[in-house]
């Protein structure tokens, strides 16, 4: 189930720092333009619409960016999270204090834009895997100060989460194989450090890599930048030592590449390009507005 209003584990409170953070950086000492043109008290009724079509995320951000300027503006999502609309579809409409409505206009639409961008991509992934039974993941690969937001937009796109950050998983790749002494030595390290709990997963790029990661029992094998006959071979390698073992695919993964990689028999596919190589959908807020009046 998705955490649309974000109220869960902190993340509400997490998310309203960082909003009044970003509209720091954006309002500074005022709306010199808004406070400027347009009377104090001044009212109007704002709606929020897509000007091409996709799959939608983050109308709950975008309340929150508009509750956080001021808790006296009406917001009123028209669609859900996760729902594919055409091109001109109104998402939301907010409604009250003019200056209010145009100073969070644009973080509003910008986060919107970027995670919406990031949810549509995503399904179209999903879409490609369509009756195999593999799971597509994210990365680590995020806008920095963005990895909630991003991590969430993947999840309403119908993808799934990788790892969190560095703290919640051992992910042994190649600099820690060589900064470990090998693919041994670095997972009974780690296994003499970490709960019972915690997975280790281990990066390969070769057969000879992943007898080694099958010999010292790693959780979670990654083949990462094989060919498919290569991949092949090591997932039935990696199948007929252990069925348990996850095996992960990553690495030049694209749209037109993807089903064929999960054809290999791979249990998880993990694509960074989902939430740093996307294009923003393109979204916009239109004002109606009475001088000094009430909402239109």
């Amino acid at each position: 189930m998705l955490e649309t209003n974000f109220n869960g584990f902190g993340y509400r409170q997490t998310l309203k720092n960082q909003i009044n953070g970003w509209l720091a950086e954006d309002v500074g000492s005022g709306d010199v333009t808004t406070a400027t043109t347009i009377p104090a008290g001044s009212q109007s009724k704002a709606v929020i619409h897509v000007k091409e079509s996709g799959i939608i995320a983050g109308l709950p951000v975008a309340q929150l960016v508009f509750e956080v300027v001021d808790p006296s503006l009406v917001f009123e999502a028209k669609v859900s999270d996760g729902d594919y609309v055409e091109k001109g579809t109104v998402i939301a409409v907010v409604e009250g204090s003019t200056h209010s409505l145009l100073t969070g206009e644009r973080l509003a639409l910008n986060l919107m834009q970027r995670l919406s961008g990031i949810a549509t991509k995503t399904n179209a992934f999903v879409a490609a895997l369509e009756g195999l039974p593999v799971r597509l993941v994210d990365t680590r690969k995020t806008t920095p100060g963005h990895r909630l937001l991003e991590k969430y937009a993947v999840r309403v796109g119908g993808g799934s989460n990788h790892r969190f950050g560095l703290y919640d998983a051992v992910m042994i790749k190649d600099n820690h194989i060589k900064g470990a002494g090998g693919i041994r030595e670095a997972v009974e390290a780690s296994r003499a450090s970490i709960p019972h709990t915690m997975k280790i997963e281990v990066e390969t790029e070769s057969m000879e890599q992943v007898e080694e990661a099958l010999a010292c029992g790693a959780d979670i094998i990654m083949l990462d930048n094989m060919s498919p006959s290569l991949m092949k071979e090591a997932v039935a390698r990696i199948k007929s030592h252990s069925p348990r073992v996850i095996v992960e695919a990553s690495g030049n993964v694209r749209l037109d590449t993807i089903h064929g990689i999960a054809s290999c028999g791979v249990d998880v596919i993990s694509v960074g390009g989902l939430t740093y190589s996307f294009n923003a959908l393109d979204i916009s807020l239109d004002l109606n507005a009475k001088k000094g009046g009430s909402a239109l």
